[in-house]
């Protein structure tokens, strides 16, 4: 008996296993008969086992249209039946897709993020004013903040004036700014403050009623 048996790894690979292996035996008994009527006859009934296995797509548009496309990729093409439907195209489904394109970002100072270089585009397209001026500083203190997370010592904010003035092209300079930014201490504490309140927040989810 136990030389008998059979593993799955050593049986006919399932082209779509979600049908289980039944279902590919009958398409390919289908397959095997010899007059064309009675492999349609086979083939609708087996359209209707695979409608009562998938009851979720029953909803889905064109439902029989993709009950039918399985059933040819399942047969691997070698099933000749009529279709109400155009049949898929083996060498379609054998192509491989384009790769997609994704954005190749590399920026400099990656402990700015890229968001800031977009914040920091935005600003050259303002008019010279009070809200552009608000904005360039608002821009400024982020990067501190944004250096200090990552270094998480201080930084002198000529250092700061000189990246912002690299990343915008030259095109906003605060190298001679006699405006401070933000404290190192207090961009630090604000953190702090956040990170302890968001542990007090967790550990009070954490707490079992009784």
């Amino acid at each position: 008996m136990i030389d008998n048996l059979e593993y799955n790894t050593e049986r006919e690979h399932l082209i779509i296993p979600e049908y289980g292996r039944h279902l590919q035996k009958m398409i390919n008994h289908a397959k095997t008969r010899e007059t064309k009527e009675e492999r349609e006859k086979l083939a609708k009934a087996i359209i209707s086992v695979m409608g009562n296995l998938q009851p979720h797509l029953r909803d889905v548009p064109d439902f029989q249209h993709k009950l039918w496309d399985q059933l040819f990729i399942m047969s691997n093409f070698e099933l000749d039946v009529d279709s109400p439907f155009p049949k898929p195209s083996k060498e379609v489904l054998s192509e491989r897709p384009d790769p997609l394109k994704y954005p190749q970002n590399h920026p400099k100072y990656r402990f700015y993020g890229n968001n800031i270089k977009t914040m920091i585009d935005v600003a050259n397209t303002w008019e010279d004013g009070e809200l552009k001026e608000a904005l360039v500083y608002t821009i400024a203190n982020h990067m501190k903040k944004c250096f200090l997370n990552w270094n998480k010592d201080t930084v002198e904010d000529a250092v700061i004036y000189d990246h912002l003035y690299e990343l915008s092209n030259g095109k906003i300079d605060l190298r001679n700014s006699e405006e401070d930014l933000s404290d190192s201490s207090s961009l630090m504490r604000s953190k702090t403050k956040y990170s302890n309140k968001k542990k007090k927040n967790t550990s009070h989810r954490s707490r079992k009623r009784h």
